[in-house]
């Protein structure tokens, strides 16, 4: 096969899967194995691609042509490449996890979840592998129709309610904000093909301004405030739609459009000599700061968790808007590490929950002894979130306040460096209350000691991922500085 018709597949083969699981729905066993069928084989496909992205080619595909100067195509170029490794990687040991967890908390309408679960999946390969704005607006908002059954999987008011928001929010920056960003760009680039260097040298220091704000916050699954109000809100849905919420898919979604955009529709250079991009940089900054304090007060380990995500985004939104090679190096490099960080503390969240019925942290003293593996992954991933050796964290954040200093934004490196303190508050002592506390329930057992096999190894391996970027970070660096141009 052709690396055209792989990248294509790609798009396809989680599709094909989802008609699979929903013709097996009757029959769990066969369910779940073209499940996890599918999985292997779109990381398979994913996989191959890499050669040819490494040696400098960019595999690209017309998938349709509305008009004759708008088109539907996919283009395999180093940070789609980035993204769907992590993507496809990801979505295999989330199918692992998932039978362990629907199985063991007995979730309802499971065939459904991991139907939908899959559409989402092809969506996402889609926005990673989108050659120009338009494709990805397309495959963007396929994402965000096929998670809301995933949001509201629980059926109840709560979750009603949190399906409206997270639909709300996502749909009215879409449709009010980053669609006429997209036509504006269309209309005085005369196309939305991702170019390396950007396609809008021509335009206006002013417009350009106003465009780059509509894309910041017309992206709304990257979750800059005061746009972010439906992550939290979806925490309602079960852990592995958090873990694809936070970790596989929607959000990096988000993040990826910004990186992608600031890097192949406006271009570094254009950016770096753009002063009004400065209060955008703060805007990012306030949210890196705002949501770790909100984080600090949250008992529940789910809401606690989900403003950490919010405020690790906007690291890569920074990272996008300093406009240096070095920070957008961090910003792609932490879209993998926060990645396989935070799918791993969803899990042990999830993990906790079915063992034990516990979602609080307060409830969570001397739980280390009664889980220890389960709390052993906590305390590396939380690392990993932290930014310390020796997990792979410590790269992204490396890179991102490297840019800040390339960048003479000595400010900006003081937010995330304080971000990391605020970061260590809110997640360490979750594992020291959990191996160094008494039991609060006076040492009577829990109905488990750990979370059912298959949840219990997902975890396992995305807490060794987060130690071996540590070693091995050399691949997501290769691609990035490819997306920037800058020898590595």
């Amino acid at each position: 096969m052709t690396p055209s018709i792989i990248a294509t597949l790609c798009v396809l083969v989680p599709l094909i899967g989802a008609a699979l699981i929903y013709a097996f729905g009757r029959h769990p066993n066969i369910r779940e194995a073209a499940t996890l069928v599918t999985a292997v084989t779109l990381f398979a496909l994913v996989l191959s691609l890499l050669p040819d992205v490494m040696a400098g080619s960019q595999p690209f595909v017309i998938l349709a042509q509305p008009l004759p100067t708008l088109t539907l195509a996919l283009k395999v170029e180093p940070l789609g490449m980035l993204f769907a490794l992590l993507a496809s990687f990801l979505w295999l040991v989330t199918s692992v996890y998932s039978i362990g967890y629907m199985r063991g908390h007995d979730e309802p309408n499971q065939t459904r979840f991991y139907v939908y679960f899959a559409v989402a999946i092809s969506a996402t390969l889609g926005v990673a592998f989108a050659a120009d704005m338009l494709t990805l607006f397309v495959f963007y908002e396929v994402l965000t129709l096929s998670t809301v059954p995933l949001v509201t999987h629980a059926g109840t008011n709560e979750a009603k309610r949190a399906g409206r928001i997270y639909l709300g929010l996502l749909l009215g920056t879409s449709l009010a904000i980053l669609l006429p960003a997209i036509i504006w760009t269309w209309m005085v680039a005369g196309t939305l093909a991702f170019t390396a260097g950007g396609i809008l040298s021509i335009a206006s220091p002013m417009s350009i301004a106003l465009l780059l704000t509509m894309y910041i916050f017309g992206i709304g699954k990257a979750a800059v405030m005061p746009f972010h109000r439906w992550l939290p809100a979806a925490m309602v849905a079960p852990t592995p739609v958090s873990a694809l919420l936070h970790a596989v898919a929607v959000v990096k979604a988000g993040v990826f459009a910004i990186v992608k955009v600031t890097v192949y529709v406006f271009g570094l250079d254009l950016l770096a000599d753009l002063g009004a991009r400065q209060w955008l940089m703060y805007a990012a900054a306030f949210t890196v700061l705002a949501a770790s304090l909100v984080a600090l007060r949250k008992d529940n380990l789910k809401a606690r968790l989900a403003y950490s995500t919010v405020s690790q985004l906007s690291y890569i939104v920074l990272g996008a808007l300093l406009a240096n090679p070095l920070a957008t190096i961090g910003s792609g490099m932490h879209i993998l590490m926060h990645g396989f960080g935070k799918i791993t503390l969803f899990f042990c969240a999830g993990a906790i929950a079915v063992a034990t019925h516990k979602t609080e942290i307060s409830q969570m003293r001397g739980l280390g002894r009664r889980m220890p593996v389960t709390m052993t992954a906590f305390f590396i991933a939380s690392l990993s979130i932290i930014g310390l050796p020796p997990t792979g964290g410590l790269w992204s954040k490396w890179y991102l306040a490297l840019g800040t200093l390339e960048a003479n934004e000595t400010l900006l490196l003081g937010v995330l460096l304080l971000s990391s303190l605020l970061s260590l508050a809110y997640l360490l002592p979750i594992p020291v209350r959990a191996f160094f506390y008494k039991a609060a329930d006076n040492g009577h057992s829990y109905s488990a000691l750990e979370a059912p096999f298959p949840a219990l190894l997902a975890l396992v391996i995305t807490s060794l991922g987060c130690l071996l970027l540590f070693f091995y970070p050399e691949l997501s660096y290769q691609l990035m500085t490819r997306v920037t141009g800058r020898a590595s």
